[in-house]
Formats: C-alpha cells, structure tokens, sequence
C-alpha cells in the first residue's frame, strides 16, 4: 500500500514538474518572439512585413546602413519619433515616423534586437540596461 502511495505521489510530482516547465517554456517563448510581434503590431505597416520598407515614401529596415550608423540614437528615435529628412542607404526619406511612447525600455530593446537581426540584418544585441541609458538623452527611458 505505502509503494502505491508512493508512487502516485511521484507521478502528481513528475506531472506538476512537467506543467511548470511548460509554463516557463510558454513565457520565455512568448518573450523571445516579443521583438517580432511588436514589429508587425508598431512598425510593419509603414516599414513592410520584410523590412522592405514603401517605396522612396518610407525607408527600408532590411540592408539598411542607417542601423548601425545611428545605433545610439535608435531608441530614441522609437520613443519620440522622427521628423525632418534622413538618408538611408543613400537615398533620402522625408516622412513623419510617430512615437511609440506607450513602449517599455524592454520592448523597445526586443524590438531593435529583432529588426537588427532580421531579414539578413546582422547588428550587435542591445541590452536593457544599455537602451535605458540611450533613452535617457531624450527623457525617455521609463525603467522598465
């Protein structure tokens, strides 16, 4: 009686295990894949599902020199947005890109992680830590 006992307790303990960790399996997917969802929910519509960007109308992210060009300035650029001329692989853009103020910092860090290693993009990870200092330039970061 007592080995029954036993091992239906090592068989609710084996299950439980199993359910916990496909739980966390669950959460650090769903947060892997944060960058791309935020992408196709915040940026697709006007920089393409491919990153290919909308004719000489908005710039593409996909081959874009402007990535590691401006590195420092990207998280910025989420946050507050972009007004006036820039030049993007050579040819010039001239579109109002809006903010995204309703971003955390650590959104905002899978976002750019997802875009510079995207559609044959090939730039360094960012951190948290290192967007949270980048945003501080323009009252942005929101510690989270």
């Amino acid at each position: 009686m007592a080995a029954v006992v036993s091992l239906q307790l090592m068989l609710r303990t084996a299950a439980a295990l199993l359910a916990g960790a496909a739980v966390l399996s669950a959460c650090f997917t769903d947060r892997q894949n944060e960058g791309q969802r935020l992408y196709a929910s915040h940026c697709a519509s006007c920089h393409g599902e491919q990153g290919e960007g909308l004719r000489r109308l908005m710039p593409p992210l996909a081959g874009s020199d402007y990535l590691g060009k401006h590195r420092a300035e990207l998280p910025c650029l989420i946050r507050r947005g972009q007004k006036g001329p820039i030049v993007v692989s050579g040819v010039t853009y001239d579109q109002v890109m809006p903010a995204h103020e309703d971003l955390t910092d650590s959104q905002i860090t899978n976002l750019l992680n997802y875009v510079h290693n995207a559609w044959g993009n090939q730039g360094p990870k960012h951190t948290i830590r290192e967007v949270s200092q980048l945003l501080e330039a323009c009252q942005g970061s929101d510690g989270r």
